[in-house]
């Protein structure tokens, strides 16, 4: 009788159960936003293993916060601003989705051949007016140029990625290798690049204002 009085019991509460079960509020999906970092050596993790290069390293520290992205290498060690503008459409359409964030890191190789900075700015400028017809957000990975190739050339170079900036009302990381240059103990031996450690230093250095500039979700 105990038993017969335990199954009407149940046969009673399961639909109730059941209902309350459709009332209660399903958990959100977690946001895992997609982030372009489309750039030259630096982004492409010149000398480095696949593991430790700094869209890895980026896509680590940004899951430690609990932010579940994919960070996509579109690095090209020696490019410059021409052969980013030149290859941006293709490395788009290549995602197959649309980026939450592009990471736009290009001017280096640019600056370190001695060419005209007014082809740089125009290339980046070509660049973010692609992005913003799309309606993509971007961070702007500045660079400056090297003290030997003297301060006309500097005030030339080094204005373009404040001004695109503003011009794009796009967040600005003023300088990519900042924390590295004048570090040789971070640097590889060509005194260009970033050893792991000086990957490490770079992606402390930006994490902030990649967190800040992913769209908000919720």
């Amino acid at each position: 009788m105990f038993f017969a009085a335990l199954r009407w019991l149940r046969a009673i509460l399961r639909p109730i159960a059941a209902a309350l079960l459709l009332t209660l509020p399903t958990a959100a999906s977690p946001v895992q936003p997609l982030i372009l970092a489309f750039g030259d050596s630096l982004t492409a993790g010149y000398q480095l293993p696949v593991t430790q290069g700094f869209t890895a390293q980026l896509e680590r520290a940004l899951r430690a916060r609990g932010i579940a992205a994919t960070v996509h290498n579109a690095g090209v060690s020696g490019d410059t601003s021409t052969g980013g503008r030149a290859r941006l459409d293709w490395v788009l359409a290549g995602l197959h989705a649309t980026p939450d964030l592009v990471i736009l890191e290009l001017g280096a190789n640019d600056m370190l051949q001695g060419q005209d900075p007014a082809i740089t700015r125009t290339n980046l400028d070509t660049m973010l007016a692609n992005l913003a017809r799309r309606k993509i957000r971007v961070l702007i990975g500045g660079m400056l140029a090297a003290p030997n190739l003297g301060p006309g050339y500097a005030r030339e170079f080094d204005a373009i990625y404040p001004d695109l900036a503003r011009k794009y009302r796009a967040p600005l990381y003023p300088f990519f290798l900042n924390g590295v240059t004048l570090h040789p103990d971070l640097q590889l031996s060509d005194r260009l690049h970033p050893t792991v450690a000086g990957v490490a230093v770079m992606v402390r250095g930006i994490l902030p204002s990649v967190v800040r500039a992913l769209p908000k979700h919720g």
